[in-house]
């Protein structure tokens, strides 16, 4: 990816470097001593976008015995840097976190459940991606890499938290506006029945019930979502269809699938994954990934840190 001042990068992403500019946050790099996080390290210092924090803990420091022993209560080992970028979130030494460079989604997600916990009032950890289209528009896929065939109370909390991240990311460059959020399934407004678009269907009427400050609609099926003129014929009088910002995928294959094909053919720019749901910012990356994604993702996990608190959750 390019750096954030040249001239095609997308107005969403530099407007993250110019707010994260304003206020850095400390965020742990937990796999600095790999040359992709050494690298965004000295990126991130030089553009004074974030203050990178190594992920060591300091047992002399009384902030942080509370989160040291809850992670060794739970069998982890404080000296992983995973676990010790956890640590220092909860006491508070760092803001937020980003993981996975060498080490698995499942190493993150585990030391983010033991150490951070689950959010209050969320029923579920979940992730999305930040898609920034070829056109530069900003739109979010959820579920696309943790839970994999979600229920209908998990579908409607993911539904929920995807559209706070998009409101966090991308509201500020989309006229501040609720995000439409699209339900997604293989049928539009009755087109086919089956148990999978019930599904779907009983968890837009969850959204709904929950967040009545979301505009929400389905089951759509991704051209009716995206396409007006499809919109017009398959959803007539649909307050999201053809207009979508927030994609909500029925379970994990559908997503995952669905983020890959729109950054490979589409020619999307895909930022995440970006975990939803957890007690404090902390955010997986893929073994693939290059510095320049950590340095994105950095700054997007000190973003979500500086704010109310709510993103995400």
């Amino acid at each position: 990816m390019s750096s954030p001042g040249s001239s095609n990068v997308p107005s969403v992403v530099s407007g993250w470097y110019e707010r994260a500019a304003a206020d850095p946050a400390r965020v742990v790099l937990a796999d600095l001593g790999d040359p992709r996080a050494d690298f965004a390290a000295i990126q991130l210092v030089d553009e004074e976008l974030v203050q990178p924090v190594h992920p060591i803990v300091d047992r002399g420091d009384g902030q942080q015995a509370e989160a040291i022993a809850r992670a060794e209560d739970a069998g982890l080992d404080v000296s992983d840097p995973i676990v010790a970028a956890t640590v220092l979130v909860r006491s508070g030494a760092a803001d937020a976190a980003v993981a996975g460079a060498t080490r698995s989604t499942a190493d993150v997600l585990r030391a983010g459940l033991k150490v951070l916990g689950v959010a209050p009032g969320v029923e579920v950890v979940s992730s999305c991606f930040l898609m920034v289209l070829a056109d530069g528009r900003p739109v979010a896929y959820g579920d696309c890499g943790v839970v994999p065939d979600p229920d209908v109370s998990q579908l409607a909390t993911i539904a929920s938290s995807t559209a706070d991240t998009w409101t966090g990311l991308a509201g500020p460059v989309s006229g501040g506006g609720s995000p439409r959020v699209a339900m997604l399934s293989f049928s539009t407004k009755g087109s086919a029945e089956h148990p999978r678009v019930d599904k779907v269907r009983a968890a837009t009427a969850l959204v709904a019930d929950r967040r009545p400050d979301l505009t929400v609609d389905g089951e759509l099926q991704f051209d009716a979502a995206m396409v007006p003129s499809v919109a017009a014929v398959k959803a007539p009088g649909s307050p999201v269809a053809g207009a979508a910002d927030v994609f909500v995928f029925p379970d994990l294959d559908s997503g995952n699938i669905a983020y890959k094909v729109t950054e490979r053919l589409g020619g999307a720019r895909a930022y995440g994954p970006l975990l939803q749901g957890l007690d404090g910012i902390l955010h997986d990356l893929s073994r693939g990934c290059s510095a320049a994604d950590i340095v994105d993702v950095a700054v997007i996990a000190g973003l979500q840190a500086r704010s109310s608190g709510a993103i995400g959750t």
